[in-house]
């Protein structure tokens, strides 16, 4: 499948943070700890030259802790600051003034030479659509201050929140770039629920977590489904059809039905913590069982 998905909305958004990144001293972007490449928007580096940046590894609880770690140190030695996060349940959120407080600390400095006091650090809080931002402003704040949804596209214009008297965000529109050079990182995003379910195809899709788990996560299938990992993906899609009571009229077995469940359980985390890129691919049989 070809993915491609930029609405006139993404487009405006765009504009505006072109616009408004002048008035910010931070720039704290979100992304997917299960894709953490595939899910930062290129354009973001661009825009956000020169001003402090804060990487926030959301959803990390649905993703392998050793790979949260690995990319926790990539993202450091590419000199940004950085946190694992789970923006829903609060988890490491408490660590994220402190982190801003260090991340500005040159700006602080300069204020203070200027005779400025207590001016607040300004944050821009970015990120693809569906990764969480809503969600992290919100728990962050301790109210409900920023729209939320489960699909993408929530928020549609830019908003001011000042948090406390030593920060205010700035959220915005959640922003995918005009075309994916890889379709791999298509792929990744629609799994990962980034992009809008009606644009997928169900099947192409959960053939590729079986793919994918079956080479990296072994033993994470026949233990959700109690199936032996054997045969094809397509014969394994259609045994956990059968499996799980996915059958159409006649008996056969309604795949699509079965896809839907199988990338339903990987995104809930129900096929164990699963990361979906690797700062270094690893070999399939080197990568640990997982989803314990």
């Amino acid at each position: 499948m070809n993915y491609q998905w930029y609405p006139g909305h993404m487009t405006k958004a765009k504009r505006m943070m072109q616009e408004d990144i002048r008035l910010i001293d931070l720039v704290i972007e979100l992304t997917d700890a299960r894709v953490p490449l595939a899910s930062r928007n290129p354009d973001i580096d661009e825009l956000g030259k020169n001003k402090a940046r804060l990487i926030l590894l959301n959803k990390a609880d649905l993703a392998d802790e050793q790979q949260n770690e690995a990319w926790a140190a990539y993202f450091r030695e590419q000199g940004y600051f950085t946190a694992r996060i789970n923006a829903r349940s609060g988890a490491g959120m408490k660590q994220i003034q402190e982190i801003i407080r260090t991340a500005c600390q040159e700006k602080l400095e300069r204020d203070r030479k200027r005779g400025i006091l207590n001016r607040p650090v300004r944050a821009m809080v970015v990120g693809i659509p569906n990764v969480g931002k809503s969600t992290f402003i919100n728990t962050f704040a301790g109210k409900a201050c920023a729209k939320t949804g489960n699909k993408p596209g929530v928020t549609k214009g830019k908003q001011w929140i000042r948090l406390n008297k030593n920060v205010e965000l700035l959220d915005t529109p959640g922003i995918l770039w005009p075309k994916f050079e890889d379709q791999q990182v298509g792929q990744k995003l629609a799994v990962v629920g980034s992009i809008k379910d009606e644009l997928l195809q169900t099947e192409e899709l959960a053939l590729w977590i079986l793919s994918f788990v079956r080479q990296y996560y072994p033993g994470c299938l026949a233990r959700r489904y109690q199936l032996p990992e054997a045969g094809t993906d397509t014969d394994l899609l259609e045994q956990i059809a059968f499996a799980r009571g996915c059958r159409m009229k006649g008996g056969q077995p309604d795949v699509q039905k079965a896809a839907a469940l199988i990338v339903d359980d990987l995104r809930s985390g129900r096929l164990g913590r699963i990361t979906l890129e690797f700062p270094q691919m690893p070999e399939p049989e080197e990568q640990k069982e997982s989803g314990e």
